[in-house]
């Protein structure tokens, strides 16, 4: 028993067609559960390896909309999600979220879109499209991200400069501090530092619990910084290296 408002989630294969993609997933195919304990987890891997379907499908699975946006949200401009939500079991904890969304980066134009849409003179709009996607993605952070709520990030950092991501590192860790639960797709080694963050990876065809330092966000980026020259060289030509050195 954890104090998270989703504690576990399993998985029912038999209500999974055998033609599915799903059983071309490998880290899914024999994936039973995914145990929750800290405010904060985050799933990384490989593109295609099924973070973000998985994520997906729990955030449908708690009554979001597949496209994003809070619980209010009900609309749809292509039914894209997987059939993955309706084979899952959510075991949750005793204690029910005050409030939730669900930001994804490639749908947040929808969301934006239908914003205006949902907006009165109780609710006005915050006008996302008038501003810049870094602009209102942090914006959702700092207005949407309240205490004791449920949160499902799908790669808030698409759209954040490297100070920005900052900016929503503090964001979590603020609301994690106030009973609120985060499930997190990420590629930035910036929000995995997150303290006391569990780390879920999707590669090496299943999931399972990694160190910070033992991600590939994390390791890519250290050998870039570190050794950027001799990278570069190799990647590029030989003759890279005496050009950076110019």
């Amino acid at each position: 028993m954890t104090d998270q408002y989703i504690e576990a989630v399993s998985i029912n294969w038999d209500r999974i067609d055998r033609n599915s993609y799903l059983r071309d997933i490998e880290a899914l195919r024999e994936l039973q559960s995914i145990q929750f304990h800290k405010p904060v987890t985050f799933f990384v891997g490989e593109n295609g390896t099924g973070k973000s379907t998985m994520l997906e499908a729990i955030a449908v699975a708690m009554g979001f909309n597949p496209e994003g946006g809070s619980k209010n949200y009900r609309f749809s401009t292509y039914d894209s999600h997987s059939e993955l939500y309706d084979a899952l079991r959510v075991a949750k904890g005793i204690c029910k979220p005050g409030w939730g969304y669900f930001l994804r980066a490639e749908s947040f134009y929808n969301v934006a879109t239908m914003e205006m849409e949902y907006a009165d003179a109780v609710h006005p709009s915050q006008r996302f499209h008038e501003k810049s996607h870094g602009e209102s993605f942090l914006e959702i952070a700092q207005t949407q991200l309240k205490p004791h709520g449920l949160y499902f990030l799908d790669e808030p950092e698409a759209a954040l400069s490297p100070q920005r991501q900052l900016a929503l590192l503090v964001e979590l860790d603020r609301c994690s501090k106030e009973e609120s639960q985060f499930i997190i797709v990420t590629h930035s080694p910036i929000l995995l530092g997150l303290p006391g963050a569990d780390i879920l990876s999707f590669d090496d065809g299943r999931v399972h619990q990694v160190e910070y330092e033992d991600t590939e966000s994390y390791q890519v980026t250290e050998m870039f910084i570190n050794h950027r020259e001799h990278l570069l060289s190799k990647l590029l030509g030989s003759d890279t290296e005496a050009k950076l050195q110019m």
